[in-house]
């Protein structure tokens, strides 16, 4: 943690970054409810992208990492800029938490601590390219999704079924060029349930929405407000338990994203990094956003 992050908390009003990029590729439905609500309670509150060279993000106190939703076409470039904001800023959720959920390798460690996730198998880029269509058979997959693991807005994620393995196995290679990717099976219960993204923030599930199934090109499709069940707030329990000690530090939001499998519910992502959170859906948990920056860092 910097320097910058083992401050005290400042008195409001202080200044916020809401970080965003230049190029935003879709609108960010929290932005604007947020900034609201930040404003009427005395925060000088204001949009930075992190891709704008000429910001001098030493004038905030609290750099709030939101809609960088273009970082997955140059991770090296955020990487370097959150090193270097880290310096400058608080940044919330903090540099280390940023780090290990950048890349969804983060999955195989959480698996290996012991939390129900998609099962999925992995690409690595440079590495010979999967046999998808053995892959499917070994394990009954007869649909799967494949997907970047450096990725924002479902770009680059497809599904295919088990006929079209080939292509699939094409695509695949296509993704491993350029980076690592995954390969997951099409959980055919969000097709009625959905997938249930959990909102954390700050110590306590405030909601849950439903999503359903998104693709590359699909607009995002989501449920008012819902109230987190006790089976899903176990399941989310275990996730952000497993969090590595130094990610799990002064985090100011988590969004444990589930999928129903039967009886359980599987991780299908962490969001530490910059999940819309579904403020506009839920009043109380945007004023328990609004709370948790003004005592932000908190002290556990």
């Amino acid at each position: 943690m910097s320097a910058a992050e083992s401050t005290h908390p400042h008195a409001v009003p202080r200044r916020i970054a809401w970080v965003t990029c230049r190029d935003l590729p879709e609108p960010d439905a929290d932005e604007q409810p947020a900034l609201d609500a930040l404003r009427a309670a005395g925060f000088d509150a204001e949009l930075a992208a992190w891709d704008d060279p000429s910001i001098d993000w030493s004038r905030f106190e609290l750099a709030i990492i939101r809609s960088t939703w273009n970082y997955f076409h140059d991770p090296a470039a955020f990487e370097a800029w959150l090193g270097r904001a880290s310096e400058l800023t608080t940044l919330a959720n903090p540099l280390a938490a940023c780090l290990w959920n950048l890349h969804k390798g983060y999955l195989r460690e959480l698996e290996a601590a012991g939390v129900a996730i998609v099962p999925t198998a992995w690409q690595a880029r440079g590495e010979p390219v999967l046999d998808l269509a053995a892959v499917m058979d070994g394990r009954g997959w007869s649909s799967v999704v494949v997907k970047p693991t450096v990725s924002a807005a479902s770009f680059g994620t497809r599904r295919f079924e088990r006929s079209q393995a080939a292509e699939a196995r094409a695509f695949l290679e296509e993704l491993a060029s350029r980076g690592d990717a995954m390969v997951q099976p099409y959980i055919e219960g969000v097709d009625g349930a959905g997938e249930h993204s959990i909102i954390w923030i700050a110590g306590e599930y405030t909601h849950a929405i439903r999503k359903s199934p998104r693709l590359a090109g699909d607009d995002e499709s989501v449920s008012g407000e819902l109230s987190v069940s006790v089976d899903q707030q176990q399941a989310a329990d275990a996730v952000l338990a497993a969090i590595p000690g130094a990610a799990r530090q002064n985090l100011l939001y988590a969004r444990v994203d589930l999928m129903p499998a039967g009886e359980r519910w599987l991780l299908s992502e962490l969001e530490l990094l910059e999940p819309s959170l579904f403020l506009m859906q839920s009043p109380s948990a945007l004023a328990r956003f609004v709370a948790a920056c003004a005592q932000y860092p908190r002290v556990d």
